[in-house]
């Protein structure tokens, strides 16, 4: 099956701002990359987003201009839980607690939010869902990097200690293909 990963495009965050699961919004102006990512998507497919704003504004747009559908704002397709760092500069984050989750960011969970293993799972169980119905169109999903680096991992069979070894810019378009 093609599936196509489509990370929103920039926030309004300013850098080294922890934003998981906020709820916010993309820098206009967004048109010009928009049609960039409309260019690299097929005409037909399965469209799912995650439910924060900043991925389903695209997933709306590409709805309207290329009369895809979208099934569903799946909540298992969101960012990390970043939990009590949401919305904290990085730098303001105590070293106590972001060193020995940046040590393990796999196992271990951030305080009051989840673990890259938890996002991991999630992800995987929606994935799996899908994959079992007997659709044959492109699955093309509006996510966040963190969603978009877990499948990376399971379908290259990468360990997902080396999910951030490959970047992933803003309004990125990846296609892959899954076979059982």
């Amino acid at each position: 099956m093609e599936i196509y990963l489509v990370r929103h495009t920039e926030t309004v965050c300013e850098k080294g701002i922890c934003y998981g699961q906020s709820d916010v919004g993309i820098r206009a102006p967004y048109e010009a990359v928009f049609q960039e990512i409309l260019e690299q998507l097929p005409e037909q497919g399965i469209l799912y987003t995650s439910p924060l704003q900043r991925c389903s504004i695209l997933a709306q747009h590409i709805q309207q201009i290329k009369g895809i559908p979208i099934v569903a704002q799946e909540p298992r397709l969101k960012e990390m839980h970043f939990g009590d760092w949401e919305l904290q500069a990085w730098n303001a984050i105590p070293r106590s607690v972001l060193d020995p989750w940046m040590n393990d960011f796999v196992n271990v969970a951030v305080p009051n939010g989840e673990s890259f293993i938890d996002l991991d799972q999630r992800v995987w169980e929606f994935l799996e869902e899908e994959l079992e119905k007997p659709n044959k169109k492109p699955l093309i999903l509006v996510t966040h990097s963190g969603v978009i680096r877990s499948v990376l991992c399971r379908i290259n069979k990468i360990p997902l200690q080396e999910a951030f070894a490959t970047p992933l810019d803003y309004g990125v378009v990846v296609k892959v293909e899954y076979t059982r």
